[in-house]
Order: structure tokens, then C-alpha cells, then sequence
């Protein structure tokens, strides 16, 4: 038997003779392709948020069903994607979701080997004692003909382009009322 003659259900055929004959609906479903659902379809809440890869701040509507996420979709009211996100942006239900997202706090001591697992308290309390320290260590009240300065040039930060300008206005008045002079943004470089 030749392929013509094998049997009526056959896709091309069913497209020929079929009212489908441009493939879009009908002849291109199956019965397991009836039964799909999308996983949209099983979400509770929809929430609006902002992709976090890169600076152009895309939106994305975040499926959550029994306070997880289910599927992440970029947002169509969104005037600067319009619905679209690019291949990391919809990747980006793996930071939730995936296998290798970290839930908690590691650390590795100087000169250590092993990473340990801290308290979220502790850890910001030993980020805190650091920033203090380096802060009281390096300051630089006035130069040496007496201008004043007020700043420490031990401390800098280099702001990641996933911050929003909220973030980033925040974190430029903490670093100047820490006297951090040296404050960049990823965005712009």
C-alpha cells in the first residue's frame, strides 16, 4: 500500500479534503492536542511585574496558582514590550521555579573551602558590620589643605542592570549618606 492509500485520518489528506485546507485549526489537531491546556488556564491570580534581566524593564503578567508561580507571559499593556519578551525574559519562570535557585543564604569564610548556610539575620548583620567598619576605616573628613570631603573611597557600588530607577534612586541616597562616592549602574555602561 502506497502512502495515498494508507488510511483517511492521514494529516495531509485530512488537510486536502478537508474545509482546513490551509492547516490552521482542525487538521492540525489531534485528540491529544484537544485535551491541552494552557497552563495559564489553571492559574488563580494574575500579577503584573516588571522582567528582571536588563534594563529595559519589559512587563510580564506572573500566572500564580496556590501562591506559586505557574507561568510567567509578557505583559500586552506594557508600552515598551506590548506583550513580547525576548528568549531570557521568557525563560525567566525558571528563577522561581528552577532546580538550581538557591533558598537560602551561602557563604564561604576567607581562606574556607566549604560553603556554610547562614541566617538571613546574621547575614545582614555581618554585611552591616562590614560596611560600618570599612566606613569608619577609610573616611576622609578634609584634604590635606583642608577642603572638606566627607566621603570614603573604600566603599563602592556597581548597580545591576535589573535594578528599576526606585532601586536605584534608594540606593544612591543610602551610599551618599554613607559618603560613597564611587556609585555606577550597569544600565549605563
Amino acid at each position: 500500500m502506497g502512502l495515498t492509500g494508507r488510511r483517511q485520518g492521514w494529516p495531509v489528506l485530512a488537510q486536502v479534503r478537508g474545509p482546513d485546507r490551509l492547516g490552521r485549526g482542525a487538521a492540525a489537531r489531534s485528540a491529544r492536542t484537544a485535551r491541552l491546556q494552557p497552563r495559564t488556564a489553571s492559574a488563580d491570580r494574575v500579577v503584573k511585574s516588571v522582567c528582571p534581566y536588563c534594563a529595559v524593564g519589559c512587563g510580564q503578567e506572573v500566572y500564580v496558582r496556590d501562591g506559586r508561580v505557574v507561568q510567567i507571559e509578557g505583559d500586552p499593556d506594557s508600552p515598551l514590550s506590548r506583550g513580547r519578551l525576548c528568549p531570557k525574559g521568557s525563560a525567566s519562570l525558571q528563577l522561581t521555579t528552577g532546580s538550581a535557585r538557591e533558598h537560602r543564604v551561602r557563604y564561604r569564610p576567607p581562606h574556607g573551602s566549604d560553603w556554610e548556610d547562614l541566617d538571613l539575620d546574621r547575614a545582614l548583620d555581618m554585611i552591616a558590620d562590614r560596611v560600618i567598619e570599612t566606613r569608619r576605616r577609610t573616611w576622609q573628613e578634609h584634604k590635606q589643605d583642608g577642603t572638606r570631603l566627607r566621603r570614603t573611597m573604600g566603599i563602592a557600588s556597581l548597580g545591576g542592570a535589573t535594578l528599576d530607577n526606585e532601586e536605584n534612586y534608594l540606593m544612591k541616597k543610602l551610599y551618599t549618606a554613607l559618603g560613597v562616592v564611587q556609585v555606577e549602574n550597569q544600565a549605563r555602561i
